[in-house]
């Protein structure tokens, strides 16, 4: 066997990177927690180099508890690139708000705290300022400001599960405007325009998983110009960002309360993509809020 995915996984403290790496390992990742930087280069050698099946698939989690040698790290991962090694980047993020209220619930202690005189807030901020350059690097962001773990797990078993492919992650996200912005999105539509079945008794406590509701949405003549004039969109940029290299795709719907428009537009979208032979990842962010 040869190594046929590198991925670092790197970000924000409390935006989920031990959620992340445990989801990886139970897909079949070789998995390192807290990698001083200055070895991952060495143990990317050590990877290439072996002949065994558990090296296949390697994750290593490194961040600012790193230290100093983490600002090189950027560099080095420049070198690699020009080298034309692969490897892949996962960046977690998450809102300064919801990270503070993370340390304050939990209690633990930001690793920057201590520069910082205590402060949470000048410590999360120094941190999100230092981890620009790897933020700009990500071939992969998940943010987890609205993500349970469950759901963050679930993601990233989707994401990276099954064979390691170099084939483009379209990520279809349904999301309510009522509980706040999507932050990932590369592509987003605003879905609020067409009718909405939470208007409809009947309809109301269903959601764009089920049939009834699809049938009501996808049956306006509204909708269905959106739809088709949104495949052709796809379709025109799909090729455009693969041969950019991007490696994921984020394209979020949203509606007003994120359970029947946008989850009946992304499941479909989704479908439209699958069939085409894409490698899709579908997740409905509010459908149970």
């Amino acid at each position: 066997m040869v190594l046929t995915e590198f991925l670092i996984v790197t970000g924000l403290s409390g935006a989920g990177k031990s959620i992340v790496i445990n989801a990886l390992e139970d897909s079949g990742y070789y998995c390192v927690d807290n990698m001083p930087p200055m070895m991952i280069l060495r143990f990317y050698r050590i990877c290439m180099k072996s002949h065994d099946e558990e090296f296949d698939k390697v994750a290593v989690v490194t961040d600012i508890r790193g230290g100093e040698p983490f600002r090189t790290l950027i560099t080095d991962l420049e070198v690699l690139k020009i080298q034309g090694k692969p490897f892949k980047v996962l960046f977690m993020n998450c809102s300064e708000e919801v990270l503070l209220n993370r340390f304050k619930e939990t209690r633990r202690r930001h690793p920057l705290a201590d520069e910082y005189g205590d402060s949470m807030e000048d410590a999360v901020q120094a941190e999100i300022k230092m981890l620009e350059p790897a933020y700009k690097m990500a071939d992969y962001l998940i943010d987890t400001t609205e993500l349970s773990p469950t759901q963050l797990k679930n993601r990233v078993k989707d994401m990276f599960g099954g064979e390691a492919s170099e084939q483009m992650v379209v990520h279809i996200m349904s999301f309510g405007f009522k509980y706040g912005p999507n932050r990932e999105a590369d592509l987003l539509f605003d879905v609020r325009c067409f009718p909405n079945p939470y208007y409809v008794p009947e309809l109301k406590h269903h959601t764009g998983l089920e049939a009834c509701v699809r049938e009501y949405v996808l049956k306006d003549e509204a909708t269905c110009g959106f739809v088709a004039k949104l495949y052709d969109m796809i379709d025109y940029l799909l090729p455009l960002y693969k041969k950019e290299g991007k490696s994921q795709l984020v394209v979020a719907m949203g509606c007003t309360g994120g359970k029947h428009r946008s989850v009946t537009i992304a499941e479909n979208l989704g479908a439209y993509l699958m069939a085409k032979g894409n490698k899709v990842v579908i997740t409905h962010r509010d459908i149970t809020k």
